[in-house]
Formats: C-alpha cells, structure tokens, sequence
C-alpha cells in the first residue's frame, strides 16, 4: 500500500457501480489512503464515461454489470476517447466471459468486490503508476480460461521464444505486477529503457497491453505462482 504521498497529487479515481451501498464501501476504502481522492461517482456506465471526459480522472474503476451502458462497453470507450485514463474492473466469481472480454478491450485491472479491501487501494496505486493489477483469486481464474494453463503453454513459450534474454525478465517482472519504476530498480536500467523494452515486448507478442502480457508470462512459466 502506497501511503507516502509527500510531494505528490492524490490519485484521482472517478467510480462507477450501479449499487449505491458498494459505491459506499468502495469509496470509504479509498478514502483511508490520502494518496487517493474520489472526485466522481457513477451509477451506469454512460454516466462513467461522461464523467471521465469531464473529469479525466487518473484511474476510472468500474463495475461490470451497470445499466445503459456495462462497466465492458465503458471500458473500451473510455480507452478510445480519454486513454491516459487507467480502468480497472470490478468482478465477482463466476464471470470468467467478462474478464476475458474486459481484457480484450485493455484493462489495466481487476479487483475481486469480495476480496482484501488491500487489494483495491493496491490496485489503484499499481495502475496508476503504469503497471497492471489482478486480485490473485481473478489471476487464478484468468490464467485457468479455455483449455487451461498447461495446455497452453506450450503455444506461450513460442510466442515468447523470440525474445531477448532482458526482454524475458522485463516480461516476467510486468507478469508480478512490478511498475516501470520498479523495474527500473530490479534491473538496474532507467525508466526510459524500460519503455522501450516493453513497446518491443508489446510488438513482438501481439499484445494490447500490460494486462495481456502478464498473462502471457504466467502461461509461458515466466512467473511463480
């Protein structure tokens, strides 16, 4: 949990859920972390994405299932028209269809509504720093689609066998959720050079995003767990 915020603006996350008692909870979670400040609430998705045109928020944290317009069809709207706005998923068990949608249209993350209250402020610190978060009892899920982590992955470390020996632990350490920073840090580069080694990476696998390439790495076996 990111609680030093000396010097730094607060996180500003705008939160959608149609179920005014979640947006409660939700929002005073949030609020015990003075790094991140609520400026707008939504009860559907449409209104979400008014919302982040308005406010351009720096993380918009939606639920799945809303009226008018779902936290899905919202997500890829909000990439489309404020993209330097991180979105993260709010889901429950049993809606694997929707992760994998919502990872198609390039979410940064995605938090269990049932899960550790950590993991939300986690989350939103974690995309908002340009990395990527999935609540571990989501990952388990999403790397358990189709036919199965083992069963792909072998087609995963084909696609990954092209790469550098660098860009394999840059992919490897996206896959445990580490930052640019963080990165940076482990491998003794600049930021800058980590960039670069991901639009590489991002190129050369087909993926959209760093969500995506952190799947791709736990199915290859470039991660534990």
């Amino acid at each position: 949990m990111n609680t030093d915020t000396t010097g730094a603006a607060p996180v500003r996350v705008v939160l959608a859920d149609d179920e005014a008692m979640i947006r409660a909870g939700v929002r005073a979670i949030l609020a015990t972390d003075p790094g991140i400040e609520v400026v707008a609430e939504a009860g559907d998705g449409h209104a979400a994405v008014e919302l982040v045109r308005a406010h351009r928020p720096r993380v918009a944290l939606l639920d799945i299932r809303m009226p008018r317009m779902d936290g899905l069809a919202a997500a890829a709207e909000i990439r489309r028209v404020v993209p330097e706005t991180a979105t993260i998923m709010l889901t429950t068990f049993g809606e694997d269809d929707h992760v994998a949608r919502a990872l198609g249209n390039g979410a940064n993350g995605f938090l269990l509504k049932a899960g550790d209250p950590r993991e939300l402020i986690a989350g939103v610190h974690a995309v908002a720093d340009g990395g990527a978060y999935l609540s571990p009892q989501v990952a388990r899920r999403v790397i358990e689609l189709g036919a199965g982590r083992l069963a792909r992955r072998p087609a995963a470390r084909d696609r990954t066998a092209g790469l550098t020996e660098r860009e394999r632990e840059v992919l490897a350490l996206v896959g445990a959720g580490l930052s640019n920073a963080e990165i940076a840090r482990r491998l003794h580069l600049v930021e800058g050079t980590v960039k670069s080694y991901l639009t590489s990476i991002f190129t050369r696998l087909d993926v959209r995003n760093r969500v995506q390439a952190a799947i791709l790495a736990y199915e290859a076996g470039l991660v534990d767990g």
